[in-house]
Formats: C-alpha cells, sequence, structure tokens
C-alpha cells in the first residue's frame, strides 16, 4: 500500500503543459538567443511574471532578474521546491502538488495510472492526520542530497525531516529537474 502511495504521488499531474507555455516568453524574448543570453538578457523584462503567476511558487528564476542560471538551477532552490511540494501534500493543496510534480505524473499518467487530480486525493488519504500536519514544516537536509548534475537532484526519503517519522515507502526517493525555469518532480 505504502509503494502505491509513493506511485500515486508520483501521478499527481495532467498540467505540465500549461507550465510549460507560461514559462516560454523568457526564452523566446531575446532577439539573438545564445545561451547566456536566454538566461540572462530576458531576465529583467519578463522572467518574472511567468513563474510566479503559473505556480504562485518563488520559482528562483523569476524572483531576481538579475540572478545567474547557476543560482536558479541550483541544488538549494531545488531543496525549495521540494519542500514547497511536501508543504502542499500536508495542506492537501492538489493544484501546487500536481505542478510541482507534472513531469512524474505524466509517466504515471502514461502507464494507465488516471490524471493527478483523480489519483492524488487517494494518496492524501493514505497518510495519517499527523503526517500530513508534519508534511506541512517539513524540511530537506541538504547533506543528504545528491547532486547527479546542474539540472538534476536526487532527494531520498531519509532526507526529509518532520516531527513524525516516515519510512522509505512512505514518501520515497524523488527526483528533481529543472525545467523551463523551474524544479519539478520528474521520477
Amino acid at each position: 500500500m505504502t509503494v502505491s502511495a509513493v506511485i500515486l504521488l508520483a501521478a499527481c499531474n495532467d498540467t505540465d503543459s500549461p507550465k510549460k507555455q507560461a514559462t516560454a516568453p523568457p526564452s523566446t524574448s531575446s532577439p539573438t538567443p545564445t545561451t547566456a543570453q536566454t538566461v540572462v538578457a530576458p531576465a529583467p523584462a519578463t522572467s518574472a511574471p511567468p513563474a510566479p503567476t503559473a505556480s504562485g511558487a518563488p520559482s528562483p528564476s523569476a524572483t531576481s532578474g538579475t540572478q545567474p542560471a547557476q543560482q536558479a538551477a541550483s541544488t538549494e532552490a531545488a531543496i525549495q521546491r521540494y519542500e514547497q511540494y511536501l508543504h502542499a501534500v500536508g495542506r492537501e493543496d492538489l493544484a501546487t502538488v500536481c505542478e510541482i510534480a507534472g513531469p512524474a505524473a505524466k509517466k504515471a499518467q502514461d502507464d494507465g495510472f488516471g490524471p493527478c487530480t483523480t489519483t492524488m486525493p487517494i494518496t492524501f488519504r493514505m497518510f495519517s492526520a499527523a503526517q500530513k500536519k508534519a508534511l506541512q514544516t517539513a524540511t530537506v537536509d541538504p547533506s543528504r542530497v545528491s547532486t547527479r548534475r546542474p539540472d538534476k537532484v536526487e532527494v531520498p526519503a531519509k532526507a526529509v525531516r518532520t516531527t513524525v517519522t516516515f519510512s522509505q515507502s512512505d514518501l520515497g526517493d524523488q527526483t528533481l529537474q529543472y525545467i523551463d525555469h523551474a524544479w519539478y518532480i520528474v521520477d
């Protein structure tokens, strides 16, 4: 049953496309895009509004127009995004959970699971009231997080710090990837 919860946690988004569309303008606003210009040049003009309006999340690339791509795609930013996801699970905030886990949810849906809006409420019921409350203030121990490459981070279940103990099968290990100017759970 707890393994199903992990799978269902991954199966929580059928709204991946709108997020990608909402963040597409920053990369297309530069008249002569190069890797450096795509990230830095459009940031002052257009990067701040798209990410927060699509997710309500303080996307590192959107909060500071002058922030280099290395900082936006940092392990610390991935941890903050995963903490936001955990807090949303604790609050049963379906929209936020489904947005952050969009790519993983799409994979799960392609494998026969329903859309996030259908499967995630089932997963919410698998957590006790005490676990949900603990997730609302959960943090992640950065020393237990592995950076696979600059745009991919592994967050093991043992890195999650809460007032209630969660097992590996309760939360599972999560992979986050930096896609379209934000971090998403991909596996």
